[in-house]
C-alpha cells in the first residue's frame, strides 16, 4: 500500500519548495510545464489528494479549533489567542495553537497537520512569507470544500472567508494627527515592508495625516525594517535624520528607538515624541512609559472565534453563504513618551 504523503514530502523528494509544489498542483502559470508535469506525476503516483483532509472535516465534528499565529513574541498575538480560547471554551470548544514563525512552509505544514481530522475550522493570521509570496493555495483547498476559516489582522482579499481586522489606517491617522498637534513636523515612520497588509494600511493613515496638514512627506523619514525585526538599521537612521517624532508599527521598534534616542542625549518627549502599536508589557514598564495604540487583541480573538463557531454550527448553501469583515476600533493609550 502506498504511503500517505503531504506537500512537505513531495517538496523534499523533488528538491523544490512547498510553494512550488502547491502552485504546481493548482496548475499555476508561474510554474514551468516540465516542473508541473514532474510534481503532478509524483503526486498521482503516491495518490496525493489535497482535498481529502477537508472532506473529512466536513463529515464529523471534533469540537476543536485550530489557530495559527505568526509568532509568540508579540503581545498582540498572545492576547488574540487568549480571546479566542476564552470564547471557544465558553462554547464547548478546545483550541489547538501552532506557530508559523513567519514561514510559509511552516504555515502549510501546520494546516496539513491540524486538518488531519483534528479540528473543525481555522483561525489564523498570515505569515510574513505567505504575504510576500502571495501563495494562498493551501487556504483555497480548505475553503473550496466549505471548511470554515477566519483570518484576523493579516488578511488577503484573495480568499473568500470571514475576516477580523483593526482600523489600522484610521488609528495611524489619529496617532500622526496627535503628534502634529504637539507641533511636530519631522515625524518618522518605522514600519515593515508593504506586503504586510497591516503595515500598508498604517502607512496610508500616516501619509493622509501629513497631507491634510500640508506637511511635505519626506520619504527619507520612512524606515522599512525586515519582518524578522532586525533593528540594526534604526541607529543610523536616527543619526542621519533630524526627527522630532516617531510613529512605530510595533512596540519592539518603538522601545528600541527610545533607548537609542536617549543614548544620543535627547529627551523624550521634550525633543522627540514616540508612539508605538501594541499596548504590551514593554510599553507599560519602559522608561519613559510608551504611548501606544491598543489593538484590543482579546476582542479581536473573541470576534474571530464567534464568527468561526457560527460557521461550524450552521450549514450554509454555497450560494447563500455571506462572509463579513469585522473591524475592531483601536484606541490610543497616552503615557509619558508624548506630550499629553
Amino acid at each position: 500500500m502506498k504511503r500517505k504523503i503531504t506537500l512537505k514530502h513531495i517538496a523534499r523528494e523533488l528538491e523544490v519548495s512547498i510553494s512550488t509544489v502547491s502552485k504546481a498542483l493548482n496548475n499555476s502559470s508561474e510554474i514551468s510545464r516540465d516542473t508541473k508535469d514532474k510534481i503532478q506525476a509524483f503526486a498521482k503516483l503516491y495518490n496525493y489528494k489535497p482535498n481529502n483532509i477537508a472532506v473529512s472535516l466536513k463529515n464529523k465534528r471534533t469540537k476543536n479549533i485550530g489557530v495559527i499565529i505568526p509568532d509568540i513574541v508579540h503581545h498582540f498575538f498572545t492576547t488574540v489567542f487568549r480571546g479566542i480560547e476564552q470564547y471557544a471554551n465558553q462554547h464547548g470548544y478546545n483550541v489547538i495553537v501552532c506557530v508559523s514563525d513567519e514561514s510559509f512552509d511552516r504555515e502549510v505544514i501546520n494546516m496539513e497537520m491540524l486538518a488531519n481530522g483534528s479540528i473543525d475550522g481555522f483561525i489564523m493570521a498570515l505569515a510574513g512569507e505567505t504575504q510576500l509570496k502571495k501563495d494562498f493555495n493551501h487556504l483555497k483547498e480548505v475553503t473550496e470544500q466549505g471548511i470554515p476559516l477566519v483570518l484576523f489582522d493579516r488578511v488577503t482579499d484573495e480568499i473568500r472567508c470571514d475576516k477580523v481586522v483593526l482600523n489600522d489606517a484610521e488609528i495611524a491617522y489619529e496617532a500622526t494627527d496627535s503628534l502634529i498637534a504637539e507641533g511636530r513636523k519631522r515625524i518618522a515612520l518605522l514600519t515593515t515592508d508593504n506586503f504586510f497588509s497591516v503595515s500598508s494600511s498604517r502607512e496610508l493613515g500616516y501619509r493622509k495625516a501629513l497631507e491634510e496638514h500640508h506637511i511635505s512627506i519626506d520619504e527619507q523619514l520612512i524606515l522599512r525594517l525586515p519582518y524578522n525585526e532586525d533593528v540594526n538599521g534604526i541607529e543610523s537612521f536616527l543619526v542621519a535624520n533630524n526627527i522630532d517624532a516617531i510613529l512605530s508599527v510595533n512596540e519592539i521598534f518603538a522601545i528600541h528607538c527610545m533607548g537609542l534616542v536617549q543614548k544620543m542625549g535627547l529627551k523624550i518627549p521634550e525633543d522627540i515624541s514616540v508612539i508605538g502599536f501594541t499596548d504590551g508589557i514593554l510599553s507599560k514598564y519602559s522608561e519613559p512609559k510608551l504611548t501606544t495604540v491598543a489593538q484590543h487583541g482579546d476582542k479581536m480573538g473573541e470576534v474571530a472565534a464567534k464568527l468561526l463557531i457560527e460557521k461550524i454550527e450552521n450549514d450554509f448553501d454555497e450560494e447563500e453563504e455571506v462572509f463579513s469583515t469585522e473591524v475592531i476600533s483601536a484606541t490610543i493609550i497616552r503615557r509619558e513618551s508624548t506630550i499629553n
